[in-house]
């Protein structure tokens, strides 16, 4: 069974920063792409920001703001926050196109981020 693990949420004024990572287990030949969702009170999911084994994108609300990498360990990325808004206030989803037993999408259990004064 696939398994996303995500830590890193928390509560942080405007204009700081934080991390997210997300670390997958189980039957993996394949991760890609990998990706990060976020949902904000009574709104719809939105994608944050993407990476695959050729691209990089970002929602035009984090451009130059928010980075996605892959981690060292295998199977592992992250969401690096800065300059961070009231605005970027939500739940952070990590999601993935995992290849094990079967391809699919998997889910993370979701991180609050709050960025309040």
């Amino acid at each position: 069974q696939v398994q996303l693990v995500e830590s890193g949420g928390g509560l942080v004024r405007p204009g700081g920063s934080l991390s997210l990572s997300c670390a997958a287990s189980g039957i993996i030949f394949s991760i890609n792409p990998m990706a990060w969702y976020r949902q904000a009170p009574g709104k719809e999911r939105e994608l944050v920001a993407a990476i695959s084994a050729s691209s990089t994108d970002y929602a035009d609300s984090v451009k130059g703001r928010f980075t996605i990498s892959r981690g060292n360990a295998k199977n592992t990325w992250f969401l690096q926050m800065n300059s961070l808004k009231p605005e970027d206030t939500a739940v952070y989803y990590c999601n993935a196109v995992i290849r094990g037993l079967s391809v699919r999408a998997y889910w993370g259990q979701g991180t609050h981020v709050t960025v309040s004064s």
